[in-house]
């Protein structure tokens, strides 16, 4: 053999030994995340996303950035997330909003179970039907009585055609065989001071979007739509809509960490590891406990299925009460 020959073999040799990484494999993360809240800043989900930021920003040594892109009843910020690179660098928290969206709009801008990468549960939170001080909604048995026998239909506020507390309204409507009349609000926080006006009867909310109003003690919880009772000092007595005779209305808001599909697995893996221990560090925990939210993590699978459940089951509702896509 050459010389030359000899040379150019252990050129060769020398290159299958040193290690040139993908772009999926460099140093993940070498720059500042972006975590997409398709919402206004101020709400559950925003503050849900910044004490996860917070957190992941420390144990990942890079910013991770909450960036609010509201509009849309959601649509702008996460279809804007399901268009960016797959690279880890995008991510976006989706909700109960996001699997209810294809039963009730026609032209929904992406896919929720095509266009995301599953990454891990975050957590859920039960409804509330929250009501006002009067004496006729002294508790569930007592506004449920007294509702059934108003000659006209009492009110119940939801936040407009498709939300979730629409739905649930109208689903409430169909289990107890009481008509309502239900009134659209561009959202909880003018409909829940109606409620507490005494201008409509009641609204299904968040915990997180009756805080306030409740610790003032200008509207009341009469039920709760998890399967157990809250165990908050404020909703320990409330009792679960099973419990009150309304069954199938086991309803959850729950949120969800997703990235671009086809986000390399290994990059996805080090966020949902990042994420669930962020979710149980005790200073998130105590930051998120007053909002009712149970955090909880998940593996990409259990997401994935719980995703592909929660819109079919959000289809069926829609056709049973006969909403059609707008």
């Amino acid at each position: 053999m050459s010389r030359f020959s000899t040379l150019a073999s252990a050129f060769a040799v020398a290159l299958t030994l040193v290690w040139v990484p993908t772009p999926s494999q460099a140093a993940y993360p070498d720059k500042p995340i972006k975590l997409i809240v398709p919402w206004a800043p101020g709400g559950s989900t925003d503050a849900i996303a910044r004490a996860m930021a917070q957190r992941m920003s420390e144990t990942l040594g890079v910013p991770v950035l909450v960036d609010n892109r509201p509009g849309a009843a959601g649509q702008i910020g996460t279809d804007a997330a399901a268009k960016s690179a797959p690279d880890g660098y995008t991510i976006t928290v989706i909700e109960l909003p996001h699997a209810i969206a294809p039963a009730v709009v026609a032209k929904v801008p992406y896919d929720l179970l095509r266009d995301f990468s599953p990454v891990t549960m975050i957590g859920t939170s039960p409804l509330i039907l929250f009501a006002g001080m009067d004496a006729d909604s002294k508790d569930f048995k007592t506004y449920m009585k007294t509702s059934s026998s108003k000659s006209a239909p009492p009110a119940i506020a939801h936040s407009g055609s498709g939300s979730v507390s629409h739905l649930a309204a109208e689903m409430l409507s169909i289990q107890s065989k009481i008509k309502f009349n239900l009134v659209p609000y561009r959202g909880s926080a003018p409909a829940l001071t109606d409620v507490a006006a005494g201008i409509v009867s009641g609204h299904i909310a968040t915990l997180a979007s009756g805080a306030s109003l409740l610790s003032a003690n200008k509207i009341r919880p009469l039920a709760v739509t998890s399967s157990q009772r809250l165990t908050l000092p404020a909703l320990k007595d409330t009792p679960t809509l099973a419990e009150a005779g309304i069954k199938g209305m086991e309803i959850n808001q729950w949120w969800a960490l997703v990235a671009p599909a086809t986000t390399p697995i290994e990059v996805i893996e080090r966020l949902r590891t990042e994420a669930t221990a962020a979710l149980s560090h005790p200073a998130v925990r105590e930051r998120l406990s007053t909002l009712g939210v149970e955090l909880k993590g998940s593996t990409r699978d259990e997401l994935r299925s719980f995703m592909r459940s929660e819109t079919e089951r959000w289809q069926k509702v829609a056709k049973d009460i006969g909403l059609q896509p707008q």
